[in-house]
């Protein structure tokens, strides 16, 4: 257990850290339990709001779910789309498609399904339960299960939706002995931040040419450098030309 080598960094190294990098303690001090617990709970805090952040989560994730015709699939831990244990349903998908499973092997067809944003746009659409080839799908972020929608319904057993969400750093840990499986930017990123976080509780104030902020910030700018990832720009199908044809969907638009 030492915050110097990533690989072995656990939770109580990163919170005696920034307990010493706030000001709270001094070297050779150790903090009190109650200091440590608090620390604890602010770090875990501060990482499920990173979660809602693109550029805070370093990769997305495909989740795939075979149809079984139903008009609506829960998103989630344990949901029928399973995100996995110690995660939390996700706040928005990043994209959605359907794959077409039979009588395409080996290569299975993927078909992009059109995110629509919000429940009023879903609610627009008259007959719901309309059963054929999909070409729309909503996500609605209920608690605590997330709740997608694909429209039309797509046939069961034929086709699997898949969805694209962001990844969980994980923020629950069950021990302060914890080692953290982070990529190794992230270990700076959490202990400036939750020192500066710190700095609220115990109402230090900062001081002339106190450097904590910026170097806070600067390990934010690296995070959000490292997991950057830009789709590439689409024009919505009413602007461009009728007929052209699509290679990533076998669709013209």
């Amino acid at each position: 257990m030492t915050s110097l080598n990533p690989a072995n960094t656990t939770v109580n190294d990163i919170c005696m850290d920034a307990l010493r990098e706030c000001g709270q303690i001094g070297v050779g001090q150790t903090a009190l339990a109650q200091d440590l617990n608090d620390a604890w709970a602010r770090l875990q805090w501060m990482l499920q709001q990173w979660n809602k952040k693109r550029w805070l989560v370093y990769h997305d994730v495909i989740k795939l779910l075979v149809s079984s015709g139903s008009v609506t699939y829960t998103v989630g831990p344990g949901g029928q789309i399973d995100t996995g244990a110690n995660t939390q349903r996700p706040d928005k998908i990043e994209a959605a498609f359907l794959r077409q499973i039979t009588q395409s092997q080996p290569n299975q067809i993927d078909y992009p399904l059109d995110l629509l944003q919000s429940m009023e746009d879903y609610s627009k659409i008259a007959l719901k339960q309309l059963s054929s080839f999909p070409g729309m799908a909503f996500y609605d972020p209920s608690f605590p299960l997330g709740t997608l929608y694909t429209w039309p319904v797509p046939q069961a057993n034929i086709y699997s939706v898949g969805i694209v969400i962001k990844d969980f750093v994980q923020s629950y840990y069950a021990t302060s002995a914890t080692v953290f499986n982070l990529p190794a930017e992230y270990y700076p990123a959490m202990m400036y931040n939750l020192a500066l976080r710190l700095r609220t509780k115990y109402q230090i104030p900062t001081f002339p040419g106190d450097p904590l902020m910026g170097l806070a910030k600067d390990a934010l700018g690296v995070l959000r450098g490292a997991n950057t990832a830009i789709a590439r720009l689409q024009m919505p199908a009413e602007m461009n030309r009728p007929g052209i044809y699509n290679i990533f969907s076998d669709r013209s638009y």
